[in-house]
């Protein structure tokens, strides 16, 4: 199993683990690239760095050429939003625009980058939302950002969002996340660490102060890792075959990193799967296509519909839902929630898996996605659907042709890698 592991012992926030996945990623000019097209005025630059000698990548983000820098105590961590209710967005003494929540949902909503992305992306900046709401005790409709501080955390967290689509991890570890102590200065005056928002996005998750002063661990890194995360404790035993750094921008006695470990692990439930079966003859097609995408939307892996002969001579469809075995419990309540079946069939599988990861190519139409899948003697790859699909929309051509043209894209490239 494909599994990432996200080393916290300095905290967590957007730029530092935006840095060590960037490593991570095959083609990073690539993936910078695409980053730096996303937002006007918005620029992303990886550069080498490091802290207490041990190398990485640092990641800056400029708006119209000014980089976001942080009010803190002498000392203080890596970044921190500033944000406020509207009463401080009316008095704001910057003298700069302020984005409300609803603003950040149009800019995310408007990124030309993958749904899935766009999504994820869209949950985070809910859940940073809802904390400093709940926080300030406002509705989410008051809570604004400062233009700056909310661009470059907009580019951290779709920057981050896009990383992991492209890696396609299978399971994500996070160990215990360092908060470090203190107090921080932002724009409601001083505030101890973990700030309030930051706080209550780490609720349920193992944390500790630990013994660095100042803050490690900001709203955006929290918020990254609680929606990312599967689970959190140690390093689980993996076979590690690349180890992304992202270096921190302040100075403190440990070296200020998070370390991305990329690798695989071999638990067998990593190798099963469930499927969820049942016989549906009193459901038209469009509920259950409805049922269908809702369990998606909750983290089923596939739904199926095959249609059947059922006793009586009664037309019937036989609907199938793939899950891990660690959903299981969960998403066959769904089933029995979203459909008319009044029971479950429970089959555990064991199974054979080419590993999926993606890659981007360049095609007429601009960077492509592909999708690739191997275990090392079997290897193949075709176009992503989305990205075919977009490529189609914008150009009005007929899907099969652009499909066509990127395979020949891809044959074209394969070629050349070989030397023919």
């Amino acid at each position: 199993m494909k599994t990432l592991f996200l080393e916290c012992s300095m905290g967590a926030s957007g730029d530092m683990l935006l840095a060590a996945l960037c490593e991570l990623l095959p083609d990073r000019e690539a993936f910078l690239k695409t980053l730096n097209t996303l937002i006007p005025g918005v620029s992303v630059k990886a550069s080498s760095a490091e802290s207490c000698g041990i190398s990485g990548t640092r990641t800056e983000v400029r708006v119209n050429g000014t980089e976001e820098t942080s009010e803190l105590l002498p000392g203080d961590g890596h970044e921190h939003c500033e944000h406020g209710t509207d009463e401080a967005h009316e008095h704001s003494e910057h003298g700069h625009l302020h984005h409300g929540a609803n603003d950040i949902h149009a800019l995310l909503s408007g990124l030309a980058l993958p749904e899935e992305v766009r999504e994820n992306a869209s949950a985070v900046y809910d859940s940073i939302a809802e904390a400093e709401a709940a926080v300030h005790g406002v509705p989410v409709s008051k809570v604004h950002f400062h233009e700056v501080g909310a661009l470059d955390a907009v580019a951290d967290v779709a920057g981050v969002c896009y990383a992991l689509y492209l890696l396609a991890p299978e399971s994500i570890c996070v160990s215990t996340i360092h908060t470090g102590y203190g107090q921080i200065h932002c724009a409601h005056g001083i505030l101890p660490v973990p700030a309030p928002a930051t706080a209550r996005l780490l609720l349920g998750l193992p944390c500790c102060a630990g013994d660095i002063e100042g803050e490690l661990c900001t709203p955006t890194g929290a918020a990254l890792l609680r929606h990312f995360g599967q689970k959190f404790g140690p390093m689980p035993a993996m076979r590690t075959g690349l180890i992304g750094v992202g270096i921190g921008e302040k100075c403190f006695a440990a070296a200020n990193c998070l370390r991305a470990f990329w690798g695989e692990t071999d638990d067998e439930a990593n190798h099963a799967i469930v499927e969820l079966c049942c016989h549906i003859d009193d459901m038209t097609a469009e509920a259950l296509a409805f049922s269908g995408e809702r369990l998606m939307n909750i983290g089923a892996l596939d739904v199926s519909y095959a249609p059947i002969t059922m006793k009586k001579g009664r037309a019937g469809i036989a609907f199938t839902v793939l899950c891990r075995p660690a959903d299981e419990a969960r998403i066959a309540e769904a089933v029995l929630r979203e459909t008319n079946t009044n029971g479950v069939r429970v089959r555990r599988c064991g199974k054979y898996i080419l590993r999926p990861t993606l890659r981007m190519i360049e095609t007429p139409y601009g960077q492509m996605q592909v999708k690739c899948a191997g275990d090392g003697r079997i290897y193949r790859e075709k176009p992503e659907y989305e990205s075919v699909a977009a490529a189609a929309r914008k150009t009005g051509l007929p899907f099969q042709k652009v499909w066509e043209d990127v395979l020949l894209c891809i044959r074209r490239e394969n070629c050349e890698k070989a030397g023919k």
